[in-house]
């Protein structure tokens, strides 16, 4: 006698869900025609419903019931009369009435506009939830109806109204709060208990509900999230270097140096380049490197400004002739001070001579 084989076996009187069959939401007895007496086992977290055309004709309370009519009334509105009444002829579920976890959800959620930078980026949600069957027959007549029942096809229903109330759900919370797409993992917490509640109502007329969500992580298309990064890190250099302006010309001239030093054609299309930044370099106060500077090298010591003044105008020193401004005092070469020289006098003619002239330019006579 086989007790849960799926043949034509009449005298088979022991009816439950089989061990493959326990981790599933729902299972179906394989047979429509059960015989009177049969024993029918349901466990504490389950429930068995007995379906006729379409309605319900009863369900079994937990634990081991026989089918008698005289002990469950509405066996008689089952029974096959065809088989003088041994015979009850309907669908029979059973339908786990527990908490099942760790059911993965997740996909594209939509575009939205970042608050921080202003931006468009593309969203995705992942995570798991938990889901239990509140109205076994609901869930059978709205949802399973004359399909080959599975529990997939409950498991991915469900993800799939649960995903489409999220993409409202995520977009209008993350709007609402005005929270910056980046680092949006810190409000995981938040979005979780908000979410719960919106996903039951797609779910609720289907005899489901949503216990819980768990391990929700919404997060960027890669793409916009290295444009995010860059942007974010171009914000804060903007700021310590005084400007935009301020920024891009540094970020140009590092660039510059860091092609020339590669070597190489790098090193001559960068100093090209950095040729051509002579305007703007100059238009903000910073000394741009002569042509044939090394753009690497570092910048010459001192201060940046005019050089030293040469003999048109200035002093030359007596000591080590070099030039020296017309103000100064000593020279800036050799310390040497710099007396203001006495004009010279032909000492025969009497007329004045140039500075360093070793004879009069009147009459010829040699100058002491």
């Amino acid at each position: 006698m086989s007790l849960f084989g799926h043949g034509n076996d009449l005298n088979r009187q022991f009816i439950a869900r089989p061990d493959s069959a326990k981790e599933d939401i729902l299972y179906k007895w394989p047979d429509m025609t059960i015989r009177r007496l049969t024993q029918v086992t349901v466990q504490p977290d389950e429930t068995a419903i007995f379906f006729k055309e379409g309605k319900v004709a009863g369900t079994l309370p937990q634990g081991r019931s026989t089918l008698d009519g005289a002990l469950i009334p509405f066996l008689g509105d089952i029974v096959d009369w065809a088989s003088g009444g041994n015979m009850y002829r309907a669908e029979l579920y059973f339908v786990g009435t527990r908490e099942f976890v760790s059911l993965p959800f997740g996909g594209p959620i939509d575009n939205i506009e970042d608050p921080e930078t202003g931006l468009a980026v593309g969203l995705r949600v992942y995570g798991e939830y938990a889901l239990t069957v509140s109205d076994p027959a609901a869930m059978i007549l709205k949802l399973v109806g004359t399909r080959q029942a599975s529990n997939e096809l409950i498991t991915d229903w469900a993800r799939e109204q649960i995903l489409k109330a999220l993409r409202t759900s995520v977009v209008r919370k993350l709007t609402a709060e005005r929270w910056p797409v980046l680092g949006i993992a810190a409000r995981t917490a938040d979005i979780e208990a908000a979410l719960v509640a919106d996903v039951q109502a797609p779910l609720t007329p289907y005899g489901l509900t949503v216990t819980r969500l768990g391990n929700v992580t919404i997060s960027l298309k890669p793409e916009d999230e290295q444009t995010l990064k860059g942007l974010r890190k171009d914000t804060a250099y903007t700021r310590l270097a005084g400007g935009f302006r301020e920024y891009g010309v540094g970020a140009a001239l590092k660039g510059i140096g860091e092609g020339a030093a590669a070597g190489g054609g790098n090193g001559v299309a960068a100093l090209g380049v950095g040729m051509g930044l002579g305007g703007i370099v100059a238009g903000l106060g910073i000394a741009s490197p002569p042509p044939g500077a090394n753009p690497g090298s570092a910048p010459p010591s001192g201060p940046v400004g005019p050089g030293p003044v040469g003999s048109a105008g200035g002093t030359v020193c007596t000591s080590c002739h070099a030039p020296n401004a017309p103000e100064a005092k000593f020279c800036s070469s050799c310390g040497t001070t710099l007396a203001a020289p006495k004009a010279m006098h032909c000492t025969q003619c009497g007329t004045a001579a140039a500075l360093g002239a070793k004879f009069c330019g009147n009459c010829g006579v040699a100058l002491s």
